[in-house]
């Protein structure tokens, strides 16, 4: 084996590199602002989206050229969480083969273009079809933008950013909640107009955030593991430039650890991804299956019916949803704001245990008060609000468990294949479910799918106490040893890594 005597040397088999150290040590500033607001905004769009297809469920399902009953609308929600388990798999892997930057300009087109004809959808095949390709540009930029804002964040911050970003999604349910009351005031506009409008504009909102992207780098860790060492160098210079001169030329801080020696590897194969998810990392695998499956049920099968329960239950007409939509989106808002910044000093263990286990308790109660019909309508947003305020941070943390749990050189695929199958385990199902038990009109019913929703975070709670690891204020490569590193990599402040492909 030949070692490469420079840091960044381009050529032989071997290479050392210290990139992942000097973007840790990087200081917060303008740079990664614009990798939050340029990459982050993909969840306000979501959440727009989103929040849209539910404020808007009653009068979509009453459009003259539509006509939907609730079970169908259940099944378009379905179709959406479909499109995005496809969309994250194939974009997953192409992200990983080809590149964050490429990656993520390709699926926010899709999403644009998508949602702009669900916005001319001509009967429910049409509207179906076109919230399933809506949904499979979103699927790809979950993928993307995790693996990409993982990879550009400083250790040390990480898990407030990573949560923050994802929390995101709730600032477009909020704008898509405040919407809802004009689109659907009649005072204003023609509601089968006004919905259609909505999902337009929001679709054309998008031609704004790829301007945005255009300044951003390819993931230096990303050209590093894919044996480009000068490119990822030249970026990386790049970036501690733009980062000095807006600190009025002060020299950056020492890095807090050693570079690392790769092997340079040709692109990665199924069945190496394989081998990483069953053999190397076992129990990684089995966490982030449960907290990826829990978290969609309780989500896209409340999410995805919260208009219809509403307004079925409650009378609430469909022009005044939003208002019930707001405090909703706002309380799912703070959680990952507030909660955040605990992931990364309290650590991801015991948070993600304390947030998924509250949410189900605190569900378990409201599925009781619902069944017994002690709740006003602003009485169960309110109950709602405070639900999702711990599980709006709970949901979020997935995300970042599964990219901080797999190899880089893995990590958007394993970001996009944990998702769906969480997602197919416990999001397709959610809406459609929801959706006859409230056609049913039993309070019951629909208070024992709550119930099963509150189970379920319960259990992923209990997962991730026993399975969880503590990742915070570690470098990526420290958490989780890429494919490609040769010799040890150790842990700020800690013990070296042990490479799990030494084990018996």
């Amino acid at each position: 084996m030949r070692d490469t005597p420079g840091p960044h040397d381009p050529g032989g088999e071997y290479f050392r590199t210290d990139i992942p150290a000097r973007l840790d040590r990087l200081p917060w500033s303008r740079f990664h602002w614009r990798i939050v607001i340029a990459l982050g905004i993909t969840w306000v769009l979501d959440g727009l989206e989103v929040t849209l297809a539910g404020s808007l469920a009653a009068a979509i399902a009453e459009s003259p050229r539509l006509a939907m009953t609730p079970s169908q609308l259940g099944l378009t929600a379905s179709a959406y969480i479909a499109g995005a388990v496809l969309g994250a798999v194939g974009f997953g892997w192409a992200t990983d083969r080809l590149g964050r930057r490429r990656l993520f300009f390709a699926t926010l087109v899709l999403y644009m273009l998508a949602s702009i004809a669900t916005g001319l959808a001509w009967d429910p095949w049409s509207f179906a079809l076109f919230r399933f390709l809506t949904g499979a540009g979103i699927g790809g930029e979950y993928a993307a933008v995790n693996s990409a804002i993982q990879e550009l964040i400083p250790a040390r911050r990480r898990g407030t950013v990573d949560l923050a970003v994802n929390g995101t999604f709730w600032g477009g349910a909020a704008l898509g909640a405040l919407a809802a009351l004009v689109v659907l005031n009649p005072a204003i506009i023609d509601p089968e107009i006004g919905w259609r409008t909505a999902f337009v504009v929001g679709g054309a909102l998008a031609a704004i955030v790829l301007l945005l992207r255009r300044a951003l780098p390819e993931s230096p860790r990303w050209l590093m593991l894919h044996g480009r060492p000068g490119e990822a160098e030249q970026v990386m210079r790049e970036i501690e430039a733009g980062v000095i001169a807006g600190q009025g030329g002060r020299p950056l801080p020492p890095p807090a650890y050693g570079p690392i020696l790769l092997r340079r590897r040709g692109h990665t194969s199924l069945t190496e991804v394989a081998g990483a998810l069953l053999r190397l990392h076992p129990r990684r695998t089995t966490l982030g299956l449960v907290l990826m499956a829990c978290q969609a049920f309780f989500y896209n099968a409340l999410g995805f019916t919260y208009a219809l329960v509403l307004n079925r239950f409650y009378g609430v007409p469909a022009a005044e949803v939003g208002w019930y939509m707001l405090p909703f989106a706002l309380g799912n808002l703070a959680g990952p704001l507030l909660l955040g910044p605990l992931f990364d000093s309290i650590g991801r263990r015991r948070m993600i245990a304390l947030t998924y286990g509250l949410s189900g308790l605190l569900m378990a109660l409201v599925a009781w008060a619902f069944a017994q019909g002690m709740l006003s309508a602003w009485q169960q947003t309110a109950c709602w609000s405070v639900v999702f305020f711990f599980a709006s941070a709970a949901a979020s943390s997935a995300y970042l468990t599964v990219g901080e749990s797999f190899p880089l050189e893995i990590r958007a695929l394993a970001i996009a294949l944990f998702f769906a199958f969480g997602t197919a385990i416990g999001g397709i199902a959610g809406p459609a479910v929801f959706g006859l038990l409230i056609e049913g009109g039993s309070r019951t019913g629909v208070a024992l799918g709550y119930l099963l929703a509150a189970v379920l975070m319960l259990v992923g709670a209990v997962t991730a106490w026993r399975l969880g690891i503590d990742a915070e204020g570690q470098s990526l490569e420290a958490v989780t040893r890429p494919l490609s590193a040769v010799g040890t990599i150790r842990r700020a402040g800690g013990p070296p890594v042990p490479d799990p492909r030494n084990r018996a």
